[in-house]
């Protein structure tokens, strides 16, 4: 097996993102701890809300990430894609879990309970199995190309979660608050910079994370590519 890959690990500005993606989370954490007021109706548990937003949106993000990875492995069989894919979706499990523990922490004070099996939050559910499943697949396919493979296909099918999990709070009777309907954004201006803040140091977190896991992932292809030739 030959992995054709440009080597991220020594790959220039790596340390600055990182950096800057330090940064960025620092100014997130200011602005929504100190900088924007308390809600009117929650006062500072809707401080979550500014953690719990940009954790889905990078969940989201991460799992198209490894679908089109997934596609473009599938279509060229160059194992970069299927690097970037298991990365991104490494990434996407531990956010989604981020955001399924902060909206339980948001949902105790405001709802009553921890957890509810409303729309919103099973949907949601069901793609942290889903992604988790393809984990464990890849741990127990030694086969690299195999792996490959069957992983592209589990994170094709489970894409189509993303959309359901982000159109349930439209589609079903939820409890759920909708935040942005009809173009028009429901939140006060100074909480949307806040969470824009937000969203983006989240975005360049992940940006950084996923460099970092496909940096790890490809020395670990590189090791089994290794093995393989030492047997042959």
């Amino acid at each position: 097996m030959h992995v054709s890959l440009v080597d991220t690990r020594t790959r220039p500005g790596a340390g600055l993102l990182g950096l800057l993606a330090l940064l960025a989370m620092l100014a997130a954490i200011y602005t929504a701890l100190v900088w924007v007021p308390p809600d009117a109706d929650m006062g500072d548990f809707q401080r979550i809300f500014y953690f719990h937003v940009p954790s889905a949106w990078v969940a989201f993000l991460s799992f198209t990430v490894t679908c089109l990875g997934g596609v473009l492995y599938l279509r060229t069989r160059d194992f970069r894609w299927d690097i970037l894919a298991v990365s991104s979706a490494e990434v996407g499990v531990v956010f989604t879990t981020l955001a399924i523990i902060t909206g339980s922490i948001w949902a105790r004070p405001i709802w009553g309970t921890w957890w509810t099996w409303e729309p919103r939050l099973t949907t949601t559910l069901v793609l942290w199995f889903i992604y988790v499943a393809y984990l464990i697949l890849r741990k127990n396919v030694d086969d690299p190309s195999r792996r490959a493979s069957l992983a592209a296909v589990i994170g094709l099918v489970g894409f189509v979660d993303v959309p359901i999990v982000f159109m349930s709070i439209r589609w079903w009777r939820t409890i759920h608050p909708i935040v942005f309907d009809g173009g028009e954004f429901r939140v006060a201006p100074i909480m949307m910079v806040t969470l824009l803040i937000s969203l983006a140091a989240f975005t360049m977190f992940y940006v950084y994370l996923l460099s970092v896991r496909a940096s790890l992932e490809q020395a670990q292809m590189e090791v089994e590519a290794l093995e393989q030739d030492s047997w042959d």
